[in-house]
């Protein structure tokens, strides 16, 4: 089962004009109690990200990074100094924002949260509007899946890529899914255990299932021979 973004998505979403002015976006933050709006153009397309961290330069970076302490003024980007002046949504805004579509997995997403070192992505259609919003507590949602679901669906795996002479039985606990028996091919118990580290809710995968050791090559039945 591969979880689509539209199915933990918020699709209520707050959003700001690129002409909000900072004030108006800091009162927004402290009612709405969220880290990010996603900013759109007057077509209604989302052209940026304005988040929290976003706002910050304005105090952090009040006197001029020049004066800050040790390296951190060395280190900050341009981009992010330029921030600390900035009065309106559009010169705050990260852009362009790191999307995804309603129909892209879970798991896409979360590899782009990971990769991309962001907290929210907005979620447009193919015009680029605006259809929704995911944060990493979305995507983390699916780790509460019930164990049974799990088993189920790993169960299913198993029965269509194990080999009937095989024995695997299977246990899931708290997402942790056990896989134990015998089989006969241990490649193929490893194609299974690689695609089980997938399904969603998954947290860990433990392959204790026993495989004959592999025989020398070119000799796969003992010879007899008669006594003399």
């Amino acid at each position: 089962m591969s979880t689509p973004v539209k199915d933990v998505m918020t699709s209520r979403v707050i959003w700001m004009d690129e002409d909000t002015p900072f004030t108006v976006i800091a009162r927004a933050f402290e009612d709405a109690r969220v880290s990010a709006f996603p900013v759109l153009d007057p077509a209604g397309r989302v052209v940026g990200i304005v988040s929290e961290a976003d706002l910050l330069a304005k105090l952090a970076l009040a006197d001029g990074d020049g004066d800050m302490p040790g390296m951190i003024g060395g280190i900050l980007r341009h981009q992010q100094v330029k921030k600390a002046s900035a009065t309106t949504a559009a010169e705050l805004m990260t852009a362009p924002p790191v999307t995804v579509a309603p129909g892209d997995t879970v798991e896409h997403a979360a590899r782009l949260m990971y990769l991309r070192r962001v907290k929210h992505l907005p979620v447009i259609d193919a015009d680029g509007h605006l259809a929704g919003i995911v944060s990493r507590a979305d995507v983390l949602s699916v780790f509460s899946r019930p164990d049974a679901g799990i088993r189920e669906e790993v169960q299913a795996d198993v029965a269509l890529s194990a080999s009937p002479a095989d024995s695997i039985s299977v246990a899931v606990s708290d997402g942790i899914v056990t896989l134990d028996g015998t089989a006969h091919a241990a490649q193929a118990v490893r194609d299974i255990a690689r695609r089980v580290r997938h399904i969603e809710g998954v947290v860990a995968v433990r392959d204790r299932v026993s495989c004959p050791p592999p025989s020398p090559a070119g000799f796969d039945v003992l010879a007899r021979f008669p006594v003399d």
